[in-house]
């Protein structure tokens, strides 16, 4: 199974940083995304980040990225997780918007066992930070028409990794102790729904 990460937006990328701009959320996706990549590689499972670069990368090329690899390996061969944190407000203020979630395309799909999967350990793992779902079909993701969640051929989820533009939250997020949990999240929820797939 390729397991493919996928660390959104890039340097280049406007915003998508703390109001106080000491988070800057390409280098905290691209830090978690390596670090459940190295995780799972050292464990002998094949993950790639699927952004090596700094810049961003068009949503389109990366869902390429990834359709190419299923058309000649096959869609059933594959997953995506793509890395975030999350914002919310005017991008100047804090406000007191926080937890973690993961998305998925709308729609019961195989994405949703992956998603619950994931979930099931953040809850384990994170067991202070809200957990924010929807809980209307049942289960502990949230459905959005992501992009790249919609233009994947194979099971695709979106997870966002806490408030950097919550202060508390955001002094959280930058130091290893947040990495290495969230990484666990990642690694432990996708070998638990590797498992399933047996």
């Amino acid at each position: 199974m390729k397991i493919f990460l996928d660390n959104g937006h890039g340097s280049d990328t406007p915003g998508k940083r703390s109001p106080d701009g000491t988070f800057l959320e390409y280098h905290y996706n691209r830090l978690l995304a390596s670090q459940i990549t190295s995780t799972l590689q050292s464990l002998n499972y094949d993950a790639e980040l699927l952004v090596p670069e700094k810049i961003d990368i068009p949503l389109k090329e990366r869902c390429h990225r990834v359709n190419t690899w299923c058309n000649a390996h096959g869609s059933t061969n594959a997953i995506c997780i793509s890395i975030h944190f999350n914002a919310h407000g005017n991008g100047s203020e804090w406000t007191q918007a926080k937890g973690w979630s993961i998305y998925t395309s709308k729609g019961n799909t195989k994405a949703d066992l992956l998603a619950e999967s994931i979930a099931q350990v953040a809850t384990e793992l994170l067991p202070d930070m809200r957990l924010r779902s929807d809980p209307a079909d049942g289960d502990l993701d949230i459905e959005e028409d992501f992009y790249i969640l919609k233009r994947t051929v194979c099971p695709c989820v979106l997870s966002e990794n806490g408030f950097m533009t919550n202060s508390d939250e955001c002094r959280w997020l930058m130091t290893n102790e947040a990495i290495a949990i969230l990484s666990n999240v990642h690694v432990n929820g996708i070998i638990n729904y590797l498992k399933m797939q047996k």
